[in-house]
């Protein structure tokens, strides 16, 4: 069985493909995902830093995944 990662999204993305990518990963809406975000950021302050880190440690997916 092949181990699930969590990769960029190159087909669901609107700025960097976190959110895209995260819904991948949960099998979640993306829009969840992107409302999430949004709450967290203007409730909590911390979404906008959650979001950059995410996008700077995450890596993109091989092309043998784009097939």
């Amino acid at each position: 069985m092949a181990q699930k990662r969590f990769y960029l999204s190159v087909t669901d993305k609107k700025i960097a493909g976190v959110c895209g990518g995260l819904a991948e990963y949960f099998d979640i809406d993306p829009l969840l995902v992107r409302i999430a975000f949004l709450i967290f950021t203007f409730c909590i302050g911390g979404g906008l830093m959650a979001y950059l880190l995410i996008w700077l440690l995450a890596s993109k997916p091989d092309n043998q995944y784009l097939r």
